[in-house]
């Protein structure tokens, strides 16, 4: 049978179900299709009435006949199909793939799935290669927001050129500040929330050597270094953004990292710390002969400084 003969039997069997037209009497492809994508009972009944129409669109599995509405959803919307010039070509905006709207493939796409969550990161090297913890996913919002009030840090002891000492209480100005370096051993997120109430707005200068995200095992890391791309940024977001609130408003954050992560590590502290307070970049020349590690080109530089000074 031919192509165009075909076409007519499946319209006119369509045609046949008043479910399946408008109020012309014309086939509704938009109906059809969405009927078809929810496996509408009808239109299989229907469309099984006719043998060389079953033998197009279902296949047999394990001696079953399963409709493939894949085939008929393309077959029915393609522009060959029920050339009418009002409902041949369908002017629609969206986004597709291969051809397909996202709503006639049944998939769903996500951009930057992980930017409203709160990650944990492993700290140990034990902790290395298990899968990174999600706070959302096991935590209520209100136990997480409970997570990140100041906590109680236990276990004080003082370090000093005498050796090392009981501490019975900490050395404050008139103010009540800290005036003492401490050195808090713990989760970076919580920590960082603890110490918030305390000094914000009072800190000078911020340094922070976050994992590069390089997907190596280095030595020199005792941290997860094999975040994927959106979990990194969403690690990195949520302890900038406390971070910025430790600020003085003449005080600066400097971060280092490498080119894996340079340009998106930009863009994110443009929009937490502001895209005009952004000082500029400095590269830390290492090996002047450059690394056979480019893909196209020797690269020379082996860490970059970003630098932002924030006017609060």
């Amino acid at each position: 049978m031919s192509k165009e003969k075909f076409d007519k039997k499946l319209i006119d069997l369509l045609e046949s179900n008043p479910d399946f037209v408008d109020e012309a009497g014309e086939l509704h492809r938009a109906n059809v299709r969405d009927r078809a994508w929810k496996l509408d009972h009808d239109l299989i009944k229907l469309l099984l009435t006719d043998k060389e129409i079953e033998a197009k669109f279902f296949k047999e599995i394990a001696g079953r006949w399963i409709f493939d509405n894949n085939t008929f959803v393309d077959y029915i919307t393609d522009k060959t199909f029920f050339a009418d010039s009002y409902t041949q070509f369908r002017n629609k905006i969206g986004l597709n793939i291969d051809g397909k709207y996202l709503r006639e493939r049944g998939e769903v796409a996500l951009v930057w799935p992980y930017k409203d969550c709160v990650l944990e990161g492993g700290q140990t090297r034990e902790e290395e290669k298990r899968k990174e913890i999600f706070f959302n996913e096991i935590l209520a919002q209100d136990e997480i927001n409970r997570m990140f009030d100041p906590k109680v840090l236990t276990n004080w002891k003082r370090h000093t050129a005498a050796g090392e000492q009981e501490v019975t209480e900490i050395e404050r100005d008139e103010n009540g500040t800290i005036r003492e370096n401490l050195i808090i051993k713990g989760n970076n997120l919580i920590a960082l929330h603890t110490l918030k109430e305390q000094f914000r707005g009072k800190v000078k200068l911020i340094y922070i050597d976050p994992p590069y995200n390089t997907g190596g095992d280095q030595e020199t890391f005792t941290y997860n270094n094999n975040f994927n791309h959106s979990t990194w940024l969403t690690f990195m977001k949520t302890r900038l953004e406390v971070s910025r609130n430790l600020l003085t408003d003449d005080g600066f954050i400097a971060v280092t990292i490498d080119h894996h992560e340079l340009f998106y590590l930009g863009t994110l502290a443009d929009e937490i710390f502001g895209r005009e307070n952004r000082i500029g970049i400095v590269t830390i020349y290492i090996n002047p002969k450059g690394r056979n590690l480019a893909k196209f080109f020797l690269s020379c530089d082996r860490t970059h400084v970003s630098i932002y000074e924030e006017y609060i």
